[in-house]
């Protein structure tokens, strides 16, 4: 919401200067986003008039003016505007004049006695654009024809003012306005609030337009009236179109103005239909299926019955506390028009605009609540502009009443007013609080009951009026206490680690982090999730943004996209978050809302070089083993196992599913074909995902003893089959009853080239090391042999293995 300062100040005009002002509001609940002047600084301009315009007896392009800038002489300036010509009152920047320099945070220009070709130029005739007032460069600023001669511009422009541009949540609708904001000033500071009288405009006819309501749960009240031999090619007056450019709205036509004037001075929006263009009468009711509306901006839509819409006998010609329609827009042509004010139930037009991807003032102002009381004189103050401005002749109001919103009390207990707000108030106060804002309410002992005027749309339980009484007694006033409790660390378990040390060892390991958004494109969760029903968003903030992710795969694949897109060679990123699934039951700590699981993934992605581009090792892809490395780098200390799996983002045959303790805790794998393609990459990345929690997880440390003996290593090599996993392999050797098997680890595979004589086609040589140690007592060579042959029986019994002759 941007204004200036001195329309409000028109209103209420409390004794402070503009930087209390802007605190007073930012502390009221009413942000000040930013307060700018409305000019720049700048000095010696006045107002004056072109008393005569000849060419230049040098130049094709310029004029030799003679000025009237109320210095008793006349002045004669060189000028180059298109539009300069006799008798026009334009701004004069005098010799010695300061302008606002050309570019940000330079000098100022100063304006000197000089020569053009040879003439003498005594100033310079200014433009907008070179008074820094606007962008507009095709020519002199023309003022009013009544501007004072040689009156200072900025007093008579009234540019030493200041810009409000106020960052208001949902709740402040009654402050959408400029007199609204005064109401909250004059609560505020107790000055007085000044309320222009409205008075009804007598109709010079009696023609009316036939109004049909037929959903009172859209349209609670209508309001119109007929306006004849109306002048739409009137201009708008100076003030107006001012008043309107420092609110950030241009001036389209005089009607068109006018419907916003009065839009930002009273925060009612309106809409003036071309009335020649309307087929017989108007009905108000919610959309069908398969209408179509071409809009004022542009743009054709199709409605449908949870939209409102305005319809004529023939077609629709507006959305409903929305946009008007192009087919019964005014235009030049237009003489008679039709002024509409309705109140349109917030739940009504809510989220309507963004079904079709725009906003509009009106739409922001109605979908929070607009006073549906003032339809009337609103009516009345938008007629006498047009007549002021447009002439014409009214016709009588036309005023149909269907459905307000009834105004439910709300009771305030003083004594839970004082514990909320944490300071002692009384009854006193609270009772003086109300009045100030203009709410009516009865009181007892305690207890004070609170009737909602119809402009406040927020007013529904005890918090809010709670909110009112520590808005107007003031924030400042809140004393400085300490907590009452006691302020201790939280402390984690041993056996868990924090987050950070998760993101600090992806980190180390050559991953960047990225932050995605929780909302996704329904697309991602067909294809990377194999998720057919995600959790829809009821009002997406975009289009691609429809549905809650259940997989973070689908943000990394976009991260790599948009690298990509910038060339980049190598890339390696990681996300951590929730992801959504529809799911009543929740484990392992993670949190359920109404049927929706949300646990913690950590995931990551690796595409490129494996390292980074240097000259000690050749260069390769990074592929599955390196990040399978990674994970079990990750998962340090604790042992994961890696079991082949599908997963419907992943190669089917390059996919697995990794373990820890016997529990699947995600997957690891190169991206599907399929999606390569699809995602138009170059080659397939590699890509993990795993539980959060379990990750977090780690075994608290154990003291155990140095061993007092020496280990034994003793080699062995089995013949298998080419489907014996390392796994597999593994988990035999430790199926050990004996228990001096310490460790075992594959170092060597060999397959040879042509048939051997100790290998069938199909097998291969296993060599294995194993580490023996007993802590007790010094190991034998019979007990080693001992337990060398049970592990080779062992690996024949489980695998089909025999010792390589």
């Amino acid at each position: 919401m941007q204004f200036p300062e001195s329309w409000l100040r028109e209103f209420c005009d409390p004794a402070i200067a503009t930087a209390e002002l802007a605190d007073l509001l930012t502390m009221s609940g009413m942000e000040v986003e930013e307060a700018r002047p409305a000019a720049p600084p700048f000095t010696g301009v006045v107002v004056a008039q072109v008393l005569s315009v000849t060419r230049h007896p040098n130049a094709d392009r310029l004029n030799v003016c003679e000025v009237d800038a109320g210095t008793g002489t006349r002045l004669q300036i060189v000028c180059g505007a298109p539009n300069v010509r006799e008798g026009i009152r334009v701004p004069c920047a005098l010799v010695g004049a300061a302008l606002p320099p050309a570019e940000e945070g330079g000098a100022p220009f100063a304006i000197k006695l000089g020569k053009l070709r040879g003439v003498e130029s005594q100033g310079m005739l200014c433009s907008a654009r070179e008074l820094k007032l606007s962008d507009d460069h095709g020519g002199l600023l023309i003022l009013a024809d009544d501007a004072p001669i040689g009156t200072d511009i900025r007093a008579h422009l009234k540019l030493d003012d200041t810009l409000f541009t106020l960052k208001l949540t949902p709740n402040l609708a009654h402050c959408l306005s400029v007199y609204g904001i005064a109401r909250e000033v004059s609560a505020l500071t107790g000055a007085p609030l000044k309320t222009p009288a409205i008075a009804a405009v007598k109709p010079v006819h009696d023609a009316t337009l036939k109004v049909r309501v037929e959903a009172s749960d859209l349209c609670g009240r209508f309001s119109g009236r007929i306006v004849r031999g109306v002048n739409t090619q009137a201009k708008t007056p100076a003030w107006m179109v001012d008043r309107l450019a420092r609110c950030g709205q241009r001036s389209v036509t005089a009607l068109v103005d006018i419907s916003n004037y009065v839009m930002f001075e009273y925060g009612r929006p309106s809409h003036i239909f071309d009335l020649d263009k309307i087929h017989g009468g108007l009905t108000v009711r919610w959309g069908r299926a398969g209408e179509q509306l071409e809009l004022l901006n542009g743009n054709t839509i199709e409605v449908d019955g949870q939209v409102g819409v305005i319809a004529d006998d023939k077609q629709v010609e507006s959305l409903a506390g929305i946009m008007g329609g192009e087919s019964t827009a005014v235009s030049d042509d237009t003489r008679n028009v039709y002024v509409e004010a309705a109140f349109w139930w917030p739940e009504a037009v809510a989220g309507r605009s963004r079904r079709f991807n725009f906003a509009t003032d009106a739409g922001h102002r109605f979908e929070r609540g607009v006073d549906p009381a003032l339809t009337v004189a609103h009516i009345e103050r938008i007629t006498q502009l047009i007549l002021d401005i447009c002439g014409g002749e009214p016709g009588p109001m036309d005023d149909q009443v269907l459905n307000l919103p009834k105004a439910e009390p709300v009771r305030l207990r003083v004594a839970r007013a004082a514990k909320v707000i944490g300071m002692p108030v009384t009854q006193a106060q609270c009772e003086g609080v109300m009045q100030r804002l203009g709410l009516q309410f009865t009181s007892e002992p305690g207890l004070i009951t609170v009737t909602p005027p119809s402009w406040r749309f927020d007013l529904k339980i005890e918090e809010d009026l709670i909110e009112e009484v520590a808005r107007i007694v003031g924030y400042r006033a809140l004393p400085d206490t300490p907590p009452l409790a006691p302020v201790t660390a939280h402390i984690r378990a041993e056996a868990n680690r924090g987050l950070s040390a998760v993101r600090h060892a992806l980190a180390g390991l050559g991953y960047q982090e990225t932050i995605g958004f929780s909302f996704v494109e329904e697309r991602w969760e067909h294809e990377l999730a194999g998720n057919a029903d995600p959790i829809r968003v009821l009002n997406p903030i975009a289009s691609p943004l429809a549905v809650m992710r259940s997989s973070l795969m689908g943000s990394l694949i976009a991260a790599l996209q948009g690298n990509l897109a910038r060339k980049a060679s190598r890339v390696r990123v990681f996300e951590t978050g929730r992801v959504f699934r529809r799911d009543a039951s929740v484990l392992d700590g993670n949190r359920s809302v109404a049927g929706v699981a949300q646990p913690r993934r950590v995931a990551g992605l690796a595409w490129g070089r494996v390292d980074a581009l240097q000259w000690g090792s050749k260069e390769r892809a990074a592929d599955f083993f390196d990040v399978k490395g990674d994970i079990e780098a990750l998962l340090a200390p604790r042992h994961a196992s890696f079991v082949p799996a599908e997963h419907p983002a992943l190669h089917p045959g390059r996919c697995a599913r990794v373990e820890l303790g016997g529990q699947a805790i995600g997957f690891v794998g190169e991206l599907h074909p399929r999606w390569r393609q699809g995602y138009e990459l170059p080659s397939a990345p590699m890509l993990f995902e795993l539980d959060l929690d379990a990750v977090l997880a780690r075994d608290v440390p154990a003291f155990a003893a140095l061993p007092r003996q020496q280990s034994v290593f003793r080699d062995i090599a089995v013949v298998a089959g080419e489907q014996v996993s390392h796994a597999a392999l593994m988990e035999a050797i430790a199926a050990g009853q004996g228990g001096l098997v310490r460790s075992a680890r594959l170092f060597d595979i060999y397959k040879p080239a042509t048939p051997a004589a100790d290998m069938k086609p199909g097998e291969r040589s296993l060599a294995v090391r194993l580490e023996l140690l007993d802590n007790d007592n010094t190991l034998t060579d019979e007990r080693i042999d001992a337990t060398v042959t049970e592990v080779i029986a062992r690996l024949g019994a489980r695998l089909g293995a025999r010792l390589r002759g």
